[in-house]
């Protein structure tokens, strides 16, 4: 009898190592060639799942709170427990609430942040959680973990392999005594064709700072590092503040002409967002809106060329 048991046992092992390795297998097919990038739903906040051609994860904001861990666990296959890198846009709960208990479930290399602090228990808590795996201490499943701080400054550019590369395009100086929204980071994804501006909840004179700084038109007279240009235009805009009057000028959208603006925003959320004025300025330029309130997350593919809304 017992070895009947046994016998079930390893089949039933080799049943569940065949339906990992078709799992993998799966996924490794489904990203080849092609660059992921998935605004998740996590209510009144900001998460932004990317995932390159070569595998490479990137992980930008982390919404409130716990529902970012969900969230992952839709895009991300279940054995996965690594994220290459982590970007922090600025300090606000909404946007690092749930960074704490990313870092604590998932290996994390590379974690990203302007360099101002910000008020909450969640940031403080994470700030803890970076020193310690900066120092290789045991943290959570992950013993001895190593993690690098980068402090994110314009002409930054993050080589995610196979063509596909983010640049930061602000802060440009030490932001030290700005305000933690006007201190964000700006960050331009790019992979062949296509375009990703991602803006955080920075205000409209960051904007028009951006703007005045060229490069929109003209690449080439504004090279960024490598010769590649620091432009604003792109395919999607990633709409700052979730759709707050504060951000999103029509000088703004008139330079990323955009074909799509994506507004992260919770379902009847005490704040108004998205401000009908917002909404008003994209529909004048001709952006395509979509939100996470009305159609959950949003998940986009590209093959360098070619972009989709799955």
């Amino acid at each position: 009898m017992m070895k009947t048991y046994k016998i079930r046992l390893v089949i039933l092992a080799i049943l569940l190592l065949g339906a990992t390795l078709s799992v993998y297998v799966a996924f490794r097919e489904e990203r080849n060639g092609i660059l992921t990038v998935a605004f998740l739903d996590v209510g009144q906040g900001d998460a932004i799942y990317i995932e390159t051609p070569s595998g490479n994860q990137i992980l930008i904001d982390g919404g409130p709170g716990k529902t970012v861990l969900r969230e992952l666990s839709k895009v991300m296959p279940f054995y996965d427990k690594s994220i290459d890198v982590v970007i922090a846009t600025h300090a606000d709960q909404d946007h690092v609430g749930g960074l704490p208990d990313v870092l604590k479930k998932y290996k994390v290399n590379i974690f990203m942040e302007p360099g101002v602090s910000g008020k909450s228990s969640s940031y403080k808590e994470l700030e803890k959680i970076i020193t310690e795996k900066s120092q290789g201490l045991t943290l959570g499943n992950f013993k001895g973990e190593t993690l690098k701080k980068i402090l994110a400054r314009r002409g930054m550019i993050v080589d995610l392999g196979d063509g596909a590369i983010l640049q930061i395009l602000f802060p440009d100086r030490d932001p030290s005594g700005m305000d933690t929204n006007v201190a964000g980071i700006v960050a331009r994804l790019v992979y062949g064709e296509n375009e990703f501006l991602l803006t955080g909840d920075s205000p409209i004179a960051i904007e028009n700072y951006l703007v005045s700084l060229g490069c929109q038109g003209q690449p080439l007279k504004c090279p960024g590092p490598k010769g590649l240009p620091l432009a604003l235009a792109s395919d999607v805009l990633k709409v700052g503040h979730h759709g707050s009057k504060t951000s999103t000028s029509a000088n703004f959208v008139s330079a990323v002409s955009s074909q799509y603006a994506v507004i992260s925003v919770g379902k009847d959320n005490r704040y108004g967002h998205p401000n009908q004025e917002v909404l008003d300025i994209l529909n004048n330029f001709g952006a395509k809106i979509l939100r996470t309130d009305q159609s959950g997350r949003i998940v986009f593919k590209s093959d360098g060329i070619n972009l989709e809304i799955k």
